[in-house]
Order: structure tokens, then C-alpha cells, then sequence
């Protein structure tokens, strides 16, 4: 840490640096960056890190991010009602909803099974899943988790949970992406692309 800064620039970095993937040089630049701006513009920049803070929550309906009770995609009656989609974190439905390819709702678990660290069904939003799916007359679940260990074990698992459901439960493709390369891509993708190849 540089210490010929004033204390309260030095605080400023030291607090800049703890963000994930912020090193103390991007943060010093930060720091001087935010000094140059005029106030009114930082002072909308720590305005909108509070209001983030006080105001967002999780959805009371599927856990992603609101600023409300019930999320924007909740609330839309446009959306398909009866078509659910599972994903781990908020940043997935976020990826998703990018792709324009799901028009219908979402549950965020929250997380994954991983029992190494103590992760099981009562610790993400699989309870909350299957009520859901009663409740709400949900015709089909996608699952869409990860395709590692964790991802794989927690979709097996909703699958299996919900067997005994009158609900379709179906599990997003995975494979050799878009533009890549075989001799590129790893084994147990391309094992899984060509377990799910299709009529072309």
C-alpha cells in the first residue's frame, strides 16, 4: 500500500481492493478516478452502493434479486405460467434472461448439493421448489444447473424429487459449444454431446 495518500484515500483503496477480482493498483486508479469526478457523480456512486444495500431482496416467489416483494419476471402475466426454470444463483437467470431463449418463470436455489461442505436439500430452495410446483399448477421444470459435480448431483436429485409429481421435468443440453474446436474440447463434454446428439 502506498502511503504517501492522505488517510482517507488510503481508506478509500483499502476498502476499493476488497471487491473480488480488485487488486490494489485497479483500486488506486479507482480511488483517483472517483477523486477527479465531480461530486454530484460520486456521491450517486455511494447513493446507489446504499439503496443496493437497503433495498434489495430476494424474490418471495422464485429467490432471485428484487427490490420488491414479487421481481419484475414474476410479475409479468406474459411470461409462461406454467413452465418453470431452475437455476443455482441469481447471476444464472440474469444469463438466461440475456439469451432472450426462456420466456417463462424461474427458481433460484441459491445454491447447489455439495455435501464435502455441508451443503444439503435443507440448505437451498428445493422445499420451496416442490410447493411451487403445486401451487401453481407448473406443467414443466428445466433444469438448468451446472454441469459439474455439484450442478449434476443437485439437478439428479430435483429429478428424483420430483418423480413423484405430475410435472415434466426436463434438463438444459450440454456440449461442444458454438465455434469450438474437438480436439479443444474435454472429455466428459464431449462424452455428454454425444449422449444428447440429435436427429440432424
Amino acid at each position: 500500500m502506498t502511503t504517501h495518500y492522505p488517510s482517507t484515500i488510503i481508506a478509500l483503496i483499502k476498502n476499493l481492493s476488497r471487491l473480488p477480482g480488485i487488486g490494489e493498483k485497479t483500486a488506486e486508479r479507482l480511488a483517483m478516478h472517483i477523486l477527479k469526478v465531480p461530486l454530484k457523480e460520486a456521491s450517486g456512486l455511494a447513493e446507489s452502493i446504499l439503496k443496493v444495500k437497503e433495498k434489495v431482496r430476494l424474490c418471495n416467489k422464485c429467490f432471485g434479486l428484487s427490490d420488491s416483494e414479487v421481481c419484475k419476471i414474476c410479475s409479468d402475466v406474459n411470461r409462461e405460467q406454467n413452465v418453470l426454470c431452475v437455476v443455482e444463483q441469481p447471476g444464472d437467470l440474469v444469463a438466461l434472461e440475456k439469451s432472450g431463449a426462456f420466456k417463462g418463470l424461474y427458481h433460484v436455489l441459491q445454491g447447489v448439493l455439495s455435501p464435502m461442505e455441508g451443503v444439503g436439500p435443507d440448505d437451498i430452495r428445493i422445499r420451496e421448489l416442490e410447493k411451487r410446483i403445486s401451487e401453481e399448477r407448473i406443467k414443466e421444470v428445466v433444469i438448468a444447473t451446472g454441469t459439474n459435480v455439484e450442478g449434476e448431483a443437485t439437478a439428479c436429485y430435483i429429478a428424483e424429487v420430483l418423480g413423484i409429481l405430475p410435472v415434466k421435468v426436463t434438463r438444459i443440453a450440454s456440449g461442444v459449444p458454438i465455434g469450438g474446436d474437438l480436439k479443444y474440447v474435454d472429455q466428459v463434454t464431449l462424452r455428454k454431446a454425444m449422449e444428447t446428439r440429435h436427429v440432424f
